[in-house]
């Protein structure tokens, strides 16, 4: 096991111990059997500790999106929201304890919501891309990216409170609705054009028009 690896089992087993405020990073160094120095050279504060792996998913979700092509770039982001979800399940009880602590540390917190921003405007510069880049896209790539993160994030709090048993089924439908709403017809996609010849009144026709129609598409 690497000095990196023994000091984030270090930090975890004294947080669940101590606490986060009464853990102090000599102490996670010395439990992890390493000085202070080493330590620094792993990580920047006692806040990083908690989210050890946070760059290397970021990095690997740049790679999966960017590796994608037009007609791909929806299952890419799929998929990519899908490869944290999945580090978060193999992580198994330090994922629940970091979701103890981020509930009850305003600090972890807040950097976990910096987090979940992060992500975000990734996916939103990806869509953005997708969709053209033009202003006319901006608002459409930033709702998107907000659903995708909030489908992940629904999916991933239910798991850490025990509410789903099979969350991969869970996220599958979850993404499936989010990526449903950015790309079904909208109302006024589909226009319905009826020619007939008829020598009866308009307003004898007219109900059987709006009842082949639909209420949506009644002729006026």
């Amino acid at each position: 096991m690497s000095s990196r690896e023994r000091l984030v089992e270090a930090a975890f087993a004294l947080f669940a111990e101590r606490g986060y405020d009464q853990t102090t990073i000599d102490d996670i160094a010395e439990r992890a059997g390493v000085g202070r120095t080493t330590f620094f050279r792993a990580f920047r504060t006692k806040e990083d500790v908690i989210f050890p792996d946070h760059e290397v998913l970021l990095r690997s979700l740049e790679v999966r999106l960017a590796g994608s092509t037009d007609d791909t770039a929806l299952i890419a982001v799929t998929e990519s929201a899908r490869l944290v979800l999945r580090h978060y399940l193999a992580e198994g009880q330090r994922a629940l304890t970091r979701y103890r602590l981020t509930r009850s540390v305003p600090a972890l917190r807040d950097r976990e919501i910096a987090g979940v921003q992060q992500y975000q405007r990734l996916f939103r510069a990806f869509l953005h891309r997708w969709m053209g880049g033009g202003q006319d896209t901006a608002l459409r790539a930033e709702l998107m990216a907000g659903a995708v993160v909030t489908a992940h994030n629904h999916v991933l709090r239910r798991w850490l409170r025990g509410q789903v048993d099979d969350p991969e089924r869970q996220f599958d439908a979850a993404m499936a609705e989010t990526v449903d709403l950015f790309t079904r017809p909208g109302d006024d996609s589909e226009t319905s054009i009826v020619v007939i010849r008829t020598k009866k009144e308009l307003a004898a026709v007219l109900p059987e028009l709006n009842r082949v129609l639909g209420p949506h598409q009644s002729p006026s």
